[in-house]
């Protein structure tokens, strides 16, 4: 088990290396010039020449590539252009609001659509099957934002019962939560419905039926257990890109987070800022899906056997 968790870790650095390398030759093909941005459209040319030397930006690219990521390796992930702050500092202040949506997000989604995905399965085309599949479709092809703008109409500026923007308590993380999760727990009924409807299938639940075991333990012990695995990525993948993809919901809601600084990062042209909050979000998803991954063995114990052998 030691050994694979080592082989995933390591795998994750070309990987690490790679982005990195792309979103510098983006950075760099972009137009725009951080030192003007720094020092706003009426500073002189020499003011802005000045800067760019104490940058340090007119080295080549491959040096400055060089030089950042040498930095990276010993935890130094540079200044922001912007703020002039640590961008290490800066992302450690802004992921919290980001993190709290996504967990929020991801747990609405399970907790409601598991339990729908099981009933639709064995309720298979009855009215609850047919309304469910009906309230997902509609869920996966509403946009967040627009589903954000409808609740802050609705609970805000009408009923006055949470709060529109900002992050300062848990009542505000509610309707950015909500707005995640309505497209994440859409693909989840429709995922849990269909792994269990081909779990419900195999002979072997039939050989349970008909020895007389009871129907819960058919459903959650027989059943459950062996469709959770696509399921469980499922959540896994959907918690990664709600890291990276909340930046939409953050600017409806006002809320400073990751998504938020990477947009302010980009018009600002504040390179180490993007790349340290891009690569920030990037281990942090490769660390989530490592974790989907060894959930794996506690579910299924022929994975465990598999993950043994490595």
């Amino acid at each position: 088990m030691l050994k694979y968790i080592w082989k995933r870790l390591l795998l994750m650095i070309p990987v690490i290396v790679g982005l990195s390398f792309i979103l510098f030759c983006i950075m760099e093909l972009t137009p725009g010039d951080p030192a003007r941005s720094m020092l706003g459209e009426y500073a002189t040319q020499e003011e802005v020449d000045k800067l760019r030397e104490e940058l340090k930006l007119n080295d080549p690219f491959f040096v400055r590539y060089g030089r950042y990521m040498g930095n990276a390796l010993r935890g130094d992930f540079g200044v922001s252009y912007r703020t002039n702050m640590p961008c290490a500092q800066e992302i450690a202040q802004r992921f919290p609001a980001t993190l709290n949506i996504a967990f929020y997000a991801v747990l609405i989604a399970v907790v409601v659509g598991i339990p729908i995905g099981i009933i639709s399965a064995v309720k298979q085309y009855s009215a609850i099957d047919i309304s469910s599949m009906v309230s997902a479709l509609l869920f996966t092809s509403i946009p967040p934002f627009w589903l954000g703008l409808l609740m802050i109409l609705l609970f805000s500026v009408r009923l006055h019962i949470l709060p529109a923007v900002g992050s300062d308590t848990w009542k505000h993380f509610i309707m950015p939560a909500v707005a995640m999760a309505a497209a994440q727990m859409a693909t989840l009924v429709r995922m849990t419905r269909s792994t269990m409807l081909e779990v419900i299938r195999q002979d072997y639940i039939r050989t349970a039926k008909a020895k007389g075991a009871a129907g819960a333990r058919i459903i959650f012990v027989h059943s459950l257990q062996n469709a959770l695995l696509p399921v469980v990525t499922a959540v896994g993948i959907s918690f990664s890109n709600l890291l990276g993809g909340a930046l939409i919901i953050e600017n409806v809601f006002g809320i400073s987070g990751l998504g938020n600084l990477m947009v302010e990062s980009v018009t600002g042209k504040d390179s180490p800022m993007l790349i340290s909050s891009v690569l920030f979000a990037a281990l942090v998803g490769g660390f989530v899906n490592l974790g989907v991954d060894l959930l794996y063995t506690f579910i299924d114990p022929r994975v465990k056997s598999q993950y043994l052998k490595k």
